[in-house]
């Protein structure tokens, strides 16, 4: 080992320059590198997934024995900042985002599973490929050079009147095109809004329970504490806000709850908006997939009715694809303001791809595409329930005919915990009800079962081999 030398710094996965620390008193050396690593594993600069020279080549670098590198990477395991695989590279496990989790865990995720049955994606096969690549190819070839310049703050002008419109229409939402910021996702929203609460005193954040895991996280990470408020098959208990001194926002799903499958009742709407007028609080909507109703017209958003009170939030991840990452927050001007003023390097849609769905909105496409894709979800929802009722028996599904998820309710001998390890060795892909609980206070035994990313000739087939697993899962 070559303690007495000064190192230089050494590039570590790609462009990333790996400092240490020379100063006398500085330590033994596999003390330096291991807090080199965990410092810009910290700072960001290494992400989350990325795998880390072998301890060879990285000693070669620092120019001293292998020990000293094996030593950093064995601490910085215990520590959980790396992961170390036999067979695989020492990779990098640790961030403070939630985004970040999630590609690592998309990273090491299992193989594709055959039936779809997780909730969370839209028929990806469904995808307008053409229409949207038409609708690409003519922005990119007719549009001003004026176009390709940084967008501006909010989103493109011509999208946003676009959205006032279609808004209108088919969510009954008030809003002016100086009240829409473009955004990424609803997660990507709701960290922002997130951001400008925590900026204007709010410290809380009331959240569905059972609810989206990701977005408790998303709150959790831009310094608030989402505080659980129960559903029932009438949504929110809006009565239960009154107990909690101090809360003054709360993000609830109001056209179709996420994941019960319930839809708000109307004196529930009534009294949030009541609530929110009493503490000068703020209602955050997620539109999720509200325009998927089967057996009625879909309600109306919440925001028309108290457009200073409620902020809403949708994206094109369950109508489109997530991949697009074109999302849209509407929000009362105080808000939208205090949004960019807390928020000024915020990514948002190219600007290319807002035009080429601004191109669909005007042409009438997206709307044809939302049509025809209501039609083959009832169709494969249908088929769904009829499949499970024939091997299961009645009275097991729960949730509203709606959206692209439904609840299968199992009996009190089968843990669904079971099932779900039981369904991915058949290859099916399924998700614990109990795994959307924030607490340990419910009783909930079922399994969310999401039938958008399902193809239609697979709804026997899964459900077939899903029963299995719950019948060995007794």
């Amino acid at each position: 080992m070559r303690e007495s030398q000064t190192n230089p710094p050494t590039n570590l996965s790609g462009d990333l320059l790996l400092h240490l620390d020379d100063r006398p008193g500085g330590g033994p050396l596999h003390e330096r590198v291991k807090r080199a690593l965990r410092r810009a594993i910290r700072e960001g600069r290494i992400e989350v997934g990325t795998a880390l020279p072998p301890s060879r080549q990285l000693a070669a670098e620092l120019g001293c024995s292998r020990w000293a590198v094996t030593e950093a990477y064995s601490q910085l395991v215990a520590e959980g900042y790396l992961e170390a695989r036999t067979g695989s590279a020492t990779r990098v496990r640790w961030s403070n985002t939630p985004e970040a989790d999630a590609r690592r865990r998309a990273t090491h995720s299992a193989p594709e599973a055959r039936f779809d049955l997780a909730p969370g994606l839209p028929d990806l096969r469904a995808f307008p490929r053409r229409r949207w690549a038409d609708a690409v190819r003519a922005q990119v070839t007719t549009a001003a050079f004026t176009e390709f310049d940084y967008p501006p703050p909010g989103g493109h002008v011509r999208l946003r009147r676009l959205l006032v419109e279609y808004l209108a229409r088919s969510r009954d939402v008030s809003v002016t095109a100086q009240d829409i910021t473009m955004c990424t996702s609803v997660t990507d929203g709701v960290r922002r809004v997130c951001h400008a609460l925590r900026a204007q005193g709010i410290t809380e954040v009331g959240c569905e329970e059972p609810g989206w895991t990701r977005l408790r996280d998303v709150i959790r990470a831009a310094g608030l504490t989402p505080v659980p408020i129960r559903t029932d098959e009438g949504g929110l208990r809006t009565d239960d806000l009154a107990g909690h001194v101090g809360l003054r926002a709360v993000l609830t799903t109001p056209a179709h709850q996420f994941p019960l499958g319930t839809v708000l009742v109307p004196e529930r709407r009534a009294a949030l908006l009541h609530w929110a007028r009493q503490v000068d609080g703020v209602v955050l909507e997620d539109d999720y997939d509200a325009e998927f109703r089967y057996d009625r017209r879909p309600v109306a958003a919440i925001q028309g009715m108290d457009p200073s009170r409620v902020i809403l939030f949708k994206s094109l991840s369950k109508i489109l694809s997530p991949a697009l990452g074109i999302g849209w927050i509407v929000a009362p001007p105080r808000w939208t303001n205090h949004l960019h003023e807390t928020d000024q390097a915020a990514t948002q849609p190219s600007t290319i791809d807002q035009l080429a769905f601004a191109t669909l909105l005007e042409s009438g496409g997206y709307d044809r595409h939302l049509r025809a894709c209501r039609q083959r979800y009832r169709n494969r929802r249908d088929t769904l329930v009829q499949a499970l009722a024939a091997e299961l028996g009645d009275g097991m599904i729960s949730g509203i005919a709606a959206g692209l998820h439904l609840i299968l309710r199992l009996p009190p001998t089968v843990n669904p915990a079971a099932v779900v390890t039981a369904a991915a060795t058949r290859s099916v892909r399924v998700a614990d009800l109990a795994a959307y609980h924030a607490t340990d206070d419910h009783t909930d035994h079922g399994l969310v079962l999401g039938y958008g990313n399902l193809a239609d000739g697979m709804v026997s087939e899964a459900v077939r081999q899903l029963c299995e697993a719950i019948k060995e899962s007794r």
